[in-house]
C-alpha cells in the first residue's frame, strides 16, 4: 500500500473543491487499504473528516488515537449508540426512532450528540423518505432546542454520480437536496454534503461544506468515462510463482477444464485465489504481469490458487506476479473484464494477505 499515494490523491483533491472540506471514507478497511494507516494518510493530505459505515470502525480511529471529526452512518436498532456518542462521533440519522435513540444515548452518557440528517433524495435506500422529512426536521430541531444534540449536517447520496451532472436523476436528486435543505434551514448545520468521489470530480454545484471522498482516495476512478482525473492507486496486489510445469497440448487446467492448452506450454501456480480475494469468475478473463508481460489467467480461479498459461517464455518459481496495481494491469481493468467496478476488486481482498506500507510519515 502506498500511503503517500492516498496523501497525494487526497491533497489533489482538497483543492479541486475550493472551501469545501473533505472527507475520507474509509470504511470497509479503507477499501481494503488498512483502516489507520490509511485514515492518517489521509489526514496528513488534508483530510479533516473521516467517514465509516460501522460504529465498530469509528471506535477503532478513536483508539488508534485519531481526534478528527468522524461520521459514522449504519448501526442496528438494538445497538448500543452509547459508546460513540461518548468518543464524540457524529451519527447518521434517518428516521425519528433513531434520532431517540441517539437522545438516549445522549441523557445516558452526558453528553451532546453530534447528528446528520440524512435525505432520501431518490437513492430508496438509507435516509427520511420527502414526506417524512419535516417531521424529522422538527423532531430534531426540538431535541437540539433541548440540548441533547447538535445537528451537525444535512446529506443525502447520489445513486448516478458517475454518469455526469447532465444526467437526468443527478439534476433530480440535487433539486430534492436544495429542498429538503430549505425545510432545514431553521436547524442552521455545520456542513452540507451530497457529493461523492464522482460528483466531487465532475460537478462542483454539489460540493456545497464537505465532500465525502471514497474511492477516489485510494486512486480508484469513480467516473471512468471522464478520466482517471490523474488520481494514483495506492494497492498494488503481488504474488509470486510457485511452481512451473511443462504440460502437452490439450492439456485441461483447473476445476471443469474450463482452460485446454493449444499447444505445449510451461504452466504457472500463482498462490492466490478467491479466498484471498480474486474473483473466481477472473479465469479466462483478467491480466496479470510477470517480467513487464501480460498473462490471462488460465481457467477457473480456485480458492487458493491460480494457474498462467506463459507458453516458452522464461517464467521460474520466485517470480514476480503484479495482479494489479503499480506497473501491472489496474484494478479497473481487471473489473471491466468480469463486469464489476473496481471498488470491489480492492474492497475484497482477503486478510489473509499480508499488507505492506510504503511511503509512511
Amino acid at each position: 500500500m502506498d500511503l503517500q499515494a492516498i496523501r497525494d490523491n487526497v491533497a489533489d483533491l482538497r483543492a479541486r473543491v475550493g472551501d469545501a472540506e473533505v472527507m475520507a471514507v474509509v470504511k470497509a478497511d479503507a477499501y481494503g487499504h488498512g483502516l489507520v494507516p490509511s485514515a492518517r494518510a489521509a489526514v496528513q493530505g488534508g483530510a479533516s473528516w473521516l467517514g465509516v459505515a460501522f460504529l465498530e470502525e469509528a471506535i477503532a480511529l478513536r483508539a488508534a488515537g485519531l481526534g478528527h471529526r468522524v461520521l459514522a452512518w449504519l448501526y442496528s436498532p438494538t445497538e448500543d449508540l452509547a459508546p460513540a456518542v461518548a468518543a464524540d462521533v457524529d451519527l447518521g440519522v434517518y428516521n425519528q426512532a433513531e434520532l431517540a435513540r441517539v437522545v438516549a444515548a445522549a441523557e445516558q452518557t452526558g453528553r451532546t450528540a453530534r447528528v446528520h440528517l440524512k435525505a432520501d433524495t431518490g437513492l430508496s435506500r438509507g435516509g427520511s423518505p420527502v414526506a417524512e422529512w419535516p417531521d424529522l426536521v422538527e423532531a430534531a430541531a426540538k431535541a437540539q432546542a433541548g440540548g441533547a444534540v447538535d445537528v451537525a449536517g444535512v446529506w443525502s447520496h447520489l445513486a448516478s454520480s458517475e454518469e455526469g451532472p447532465g444526467h437526468a436523476l443527478n439534476q433530480q436528486q440535487k433539486a430534492a437536496f436544495a429542498e429538503a435543505l430549505d425545510v432545514a434551514r431553521e436547524l442552521r448545520p455545520e456542513v452540507r454534503h451530497l457529493a461523492n468521489s464522482a460528483a466531487l470530480l465532475t460537478d462542483p454545484d454539489t460540493h456545497y461544506d464537505l465532500v465525502r471522498a471514497g474511492a477516489s482516495v485510494y486512486g480508484l476512478v469513480p467516473a471512468p468515462a471522464f478520466g482517471d482525473f490523474g488520481l494514483r492507486p495506492a494497492m498494488t496486489l503481488v504474488a509470486e510463482v510457485v511452481l512451473t510445469k511443462r504440460v502437452p497440448a490439450g492439456s485441461g487446467v483447473s476445476y471443469r477444464h474450463r482452460y485446454t492448452t493449444s499447444d505445449e506450454t510451461t504452466l504457472a501456480l500463482v498462490p492466490l485465489g478467491y479466498g484471498d480475494g480474486v474473483p473466481r469468475n477472473a479465469g479466462n478473463a483478467v491480466p496479470l504481469r510477470i517480467k513487464g508481460k501480460r498473462y490471462i489467467v488460465a481457467g477457473v480461479v480456485a480458492m487458493d490458487q491460480l494457474v498462467l498459461d506463459v507458453g516458452d517464455d522464461d517464467v521460474q518459481p520466485g517470480d514476480e506476479v503484479v495482479l494489479f496495481g503499480a506497473g501491472g494491469p489496474t484494478a479497473l481493468e481487471w473489473a471491466e473484464a468480469i463486469g464489476t467496478i473496481d471498488y470491489e476488486i480492492v474492497t475484497r481482498v482477503g486478510s489473509r494477505v499480508p499488507r505492506t506500507y510504503v511511503g509512511e510519515q
